[in-house]
C-alpha cells in the first residue's frame, strides 16, 4: 500500500528546534507516513537548505526579515508564504504529496493550500497560537488588524479538513469563531517521557550560588521575561538575598533589551543569558534547577496558551512559579505556585518562598511528576494526532472529537498575593 505523503509548514522557528513540530513530524514518520518539513533557516544553527533528519526531509529557506512592527511582520510573513509556496510546488512536482499540514503563525498558509484543494489534497490547520490575541500581546490593540486576523483565521477554519488545537481554551475559541466542532481535535503540547529524563546535576551551572531559578523558552514581548529580571532585582536589592542564580535559556527579539535591563538594574552578575543550548545541556539545567519560572503576564493570549516548558519542568519534579493563568493552572494543577497579579516583586517573593520551603518543594515536585505521567505527556498527544490522521487519510471527512480530556478541571495550587487559592 502506498504511504501517504505529508508536508508540514512552519514559519516562526527552524526545524528541528520547534519541539512541537519535531514531535509531530517524528510521530507521523514513525507511523509510516512520508514526511517533509518546510521552514526558515535558523540564525546560528539549522543553516542547510536541505537535509534529512530521522527520515524526515527538511527544506529551509533564507529569512532576512524579523517582525517587530506591522511593516516588518508583513515583510516576514509575505516572504515566508512566497518561499514556502515555491518549495511546496517543487515538492509536488518531484515527490508529490497528499496532505499539507500548516502550523501558524501566520494564518496565511491557507493561501498555499487553496490551489491544491481541487486536486483532492487535504489541508490540516495546526493552530499553535490564537493570532488575534497574539497581535494584542505583541503590539497592543489594533482594531483593523484584529479584524483582518479574524478573517484570515476564519478562512483557515473553513478550508481545513482537520483543525488541530493545543488545549480546551483554543477548542472553545475555535467553535465560537466559526470552526465546525467536528473538525477540531486537541493535541496538547507535552514532553516525551523517553527524552525528558533526569541526568546528573551540574552544580557549576549555579556559579557558586545556593539556588538556581530557570526559565526556558522564547524571549519576546508576550513572554514576560522582563519580569524575571525585575524579580531578580527585587530579590537582590529589596530582599537582600544573593544566594540565587537565574538562568535564561532562549532567544528572541527582546534579548538585547533584557540584557540592557539587567545592566540598568545591576543584576548582571546574577543572571546567565545562556541562549539556546544543546539538548544535553538543557537536561542538565533542568535537573540542576531548584525552581522553574513561567513569567508570562496575565494577558488574554497567555491565559489561553499552553506553554510546553511547564510540563517539561514537571517531568523533572520541579516546582513552577507562574502568574495565575487559566491554561497554566490546567497544566500545573496543585503542583504550581501562582502569583495572582502582574507584579514582579510578588513574583520574586514567590520564588524565595518556595526556595525556602524544601519540604513543600519536594511534595509539589512529586505531584508534578505524577500529573505528567498520568495525563500530560506526549505519548497521549501522539495517539490523538495519529488517530486524527488515520481518519483523515482513510475517509477524508470531518469527525467528532469532544473538547475534553485532562484540560477540564482547574485544580488549586499555592497562590502568592491572593486569599483565594482555589479561584481562577
Amino acid at each position: 500500500m502506498k504511504r501517504s505523503r505529508i508536508v508540514l509548514l512552519v514559519e516562526n522557528m527552524s526545524f528541528p528546534r520547534d519541539r512541537r513540530v519535531r514531535q509531530e513530524a517524528a510521530a507521523l514518520a514513525q507511523f509510516g507516513y512520508e514526511v517533509s518539513v518546510v521552514c526558515p533557516m535558523g540564525t546560528t544553527r539549522d543553516r542547510h537548505s536541505f537535509e534529512v533528519i530521522d527520515n524526515i526531509k527538511v527544506y529551509r529557506y533564507w529569512q532576512p526579515w524579523q517582525g517587530k512592527g506591522v511593516l516588518s511582520y508583513l515583510l516576514e510573513y509575505g516572504w515566508a508564504v512566497l518561499c514556502s509556496f515555491l518549495i511546496v510546488i517543487w515538492i509536488w512536482i518531484n515527490d508529490g504529496f497528499d496532505v499539507l499540514h500548516m502550523a501558524n503563525p501566520p494564518d496565511l498558509f491557507f493561501l498555499i493550500a487553496a490551489p491544491f484543494l481541487p486536486f483532492k489534497k487535504r489541508f490540516v490547520y495546526d493552530q499553535h497560537d490564537l493570532c488575534p490575541e497574539l497581535l494584542e500581546a505583541k503590539l497592543g490593540r489594533a482594531a483593523m488588524l484584529e479584524r483582518l486576523l479574524l478573517f484570515l483565521e476564519r478562512c483557515s477554519y473553513k478550508l481545513a479538513n482537520l483543525i488541530i488545537v493545543t488545549n480546551l481554551s483554543a477548542c472553545e475559541v475555535a467553535a465560537k469563531r466559526g470552526a465546525l466542532p467536528e473538525k477540531v481535535c486537541i493535541v496538547r503540547n507535552g514532553p516525551d517521557l523517553n527524552y525528558f529524563v533526569h541526568v546528573a546535576k551540574r552544580p557549576a551551572l549555579k556559579c557558586g550560588a545556593q539556588y538556581l531559578a530557570l526559565y526556558i523558552g522564547s524571549v519576546a514581548t508576550q513572554d514576560g521575561v522582563d519580569r524575571v529580571i525585575q524579580a531578580a532585582h527585587h530579590i537582590v536589592y529589596n530582599r537582600g538575598r544573593k544566594d540565587a542564580r537565574f538562568a535564561i535559556l532562549g532567544d528572541g527579539d527582546c534579548l538585547k533589551e533584557l540584557q540592557s535591563l539587567a545592566h540598568a538594574l545591576k543584576v548582571e552578575p546574577y543572571i546567565d543569558f545562556a541562549g539556546w543550548v544543546s539538548d544535553d545541556k538543557l537536561l542538565s539545567y533542568i535537573s540542576t534547577a531548584d525552581v522553574c519560572l513561567a513569567p508570562e503576564p496575565p494577558r488574554s493570549f497567555n491565559q489561553l496558551s499552553t506553554f510546553i516548558k511547564i510540563a517539561e519542568y514537571m517531568c523533572f519534579g520541579k516546582v513552577t512559579v507562574s502568574f495565575d493563568l487559566l491554561e497554566s493552572r490546567r497544566t500545573l494543577g496543585p503542583a504550581g505556585v501562582y502569583v495572582d497579579r502582574d507584579d514582579p516583586a510578588l513574583f520574586g517573593d514567590a520564588i524565595l518562598d518556595i526556595l525556602d520551603a524544601p519540604v513543600l518543594r519536594e511534595q509539589l515536585g512529586r505531584i508534578a511528576v505524577e500529573r505528567v505521567r498520568k495525563s500530560l505527556h506526549w505519548g497521549l498527544s501522539r495517539s490523538a494526532l495519529l488517530k486524527a490522521y488515520e481518519r483523515l487519510i482513510r475517509d477524508g471527512v470531518p469527525f467528532r472529537v469532544d473538547c475534553a480530556g485532562p484540560d477540564e478541571d482547574i485544580p488549586s495550587g499555592q497562590t502568592k498575593g491572593s486569599a483565594c487559592a482555589d479561584e481562577v
